[in-house]
Order: structure tokens, then C-alpha cells, then sequence
């Protein structure tokens, strides 16, 4: 279990250090801001998550791996021919961040809800749903707030609802099916809502002038 968990935070790191990188590429950022735009994304929401839970320091400078990861992809996502690819048609570009960030999105919603149940002591269904949540979006907040962008999460297709529907469904799931079962359900909610409410064209309704 402890490997799938593992390699599931490995694909939801590469995921989000892609979709930060590839903010930074829209911004026409250097290599060195692409790649702190593509950790931020990565690890914020995970830093976010431990810090409210207690665990000091934060995963993220205990074990480097995500680090790395996250540099790594952001680097090969700046070279200059998948920067091409990426930029030669915009509604490929679009695509990628979206499944990018959707699948960062879903993967660590339920890592984080995992993390909090793992903490020893009995969480209550708030502080599981709230965490997850935190996980999920944190670090897709602070790549907006340093690229300059409205975040994210306030304006597009039913993003935070999407991670909150997620980790609910994780957290009630948990005691009845299991942590695989219930990690999957999840993950699974998380995806379907992003690509339905983007299909669609879903928003939550906004405040007009």
C-alpha cells in the first residue's frame, strides 16, 4: 500500500510541477522561475497540509525527492522542444494544463486525507474534508498569486468544489470500503467533475457589475 501511495504522490508531483511549469511558460518566465513556479505548485498545498497537522518540518524538506521531481519535471517541460510543441497550438496548451492540474488536483486532495487519518489520533470529518481540500488546491493558489493570475480555484470550472466532493467521498469511504477502495473513489470523483464541468462549460455563478 505504502508503494501505490508513493507512486501516486509521484505522478500528482509531476503532474502539478508540470502545470506550474507550464504557467511560468505561458508568463514567459526564465528557466529559474519556471521551475520555483512548477515546485510551488507541487509541494505548496503538501506544506500547507503539514503545517496545519503539526508535522514540522514539512515532508517536503525531510524527504527531497519530491523536490527533485518536481525541478526535474519543471526542466524538461522549459526545453525547447516541448516548449514548442506545447506553444505551437494553444487549445493543446490549454488541454495539458487542464489534465495536468486536474490530475495534480484529484491525486493529492485524497493524499492529504490520507495524511490526516494517519496522524494517530481520531480526525473529525471537517478537519479530513478541510485538509484534502488545502492539499489539493494549495499549491495551485500559490502559482497564481506569484504568476500574477486570479486564482484559479475562484473562477474556473467547479475546481475547489471538485477537490471538496473528493475528499468527502475519501473520508466518508474510508471505514466502510477501505482505504484503497475509498482513495480511488475519490480521485476518481475528483477527475469526473473537473472533465464534466469543462465539457460543459459548469461554472458557479458570479457576481456581475
Amino acid at each position: 500500500m505504502e508503494q501505490f501511495i508513493f507512486l501516486l504522490e509521484m505522478v500528482g508531483t509531476v503532474a502539478f510541477a508540470a502545470s506550474g511549469a507550464l504557467t511560468g511558460i505561458r508568463k514567459r518566465m526564465d528557466v529559474f522561475g519556471v521551475c520555483i513556479l512548477g515546485l510551488t505548485t507541487a509541494v505548496g498545498g503538501g506544506v500547507i497540509r503539514d503545517l496545519i497537522l503539526g508535522n514540522t518540518p514539512p515532508n517536503t524538506f525531510r524527504n527531497p525527492v519530491y523536490t527533485t521531481v518536481a525541478i526535474v519535471t519543471s526542466l524538461v517541460v522549459f526545453l525547447p522542444g516541448v516548449r514548442r510543441k506545447l506553444s505551437w497550438d494553444q487549445r493543446r496548451f490549454d488541454l495539458w494544463m487542464f489534465l495536468m492540474d486536474t490530475a495534480g488536483l484529484g491525486i493529492f486532495t485524497v493524499v492529504g486525507v490520507r495524511v490526516a487519518f494517519d496522524q494517530g489520533w481520531e480526525p473529525s470529518l471537517f478537519l479530513l474534508v478541510f485538509v484534502g481540500v488545502v492539499t489539493g488546491v494549495g499549491g495551485g493558489l500559490m502559482r497564481d498569486v506569484m504568476a500574477g493570475d486570479m486564482p484559479y480555484i475562484f473562477v474556473k470550472h467547479i475546481y475547489a468544489c471538485a477537490s471538496l466532493v473528493g475528499a468527502l467521498a475519501c473520508a466518508l469511504l474510508w471505514e466502510l470500503w477501505g482505504e484503497m477502495a475509498a482513495i480511488l473513489v475519490g480521485t476518481a470523483a475528483v477527475i469526473a467533475i473537473r472533465c464534466v464541468s469543462a465539457h460543459f462549460h459548469w461554472n458557479l455563478p458570479r457576481a456581475q457589475e
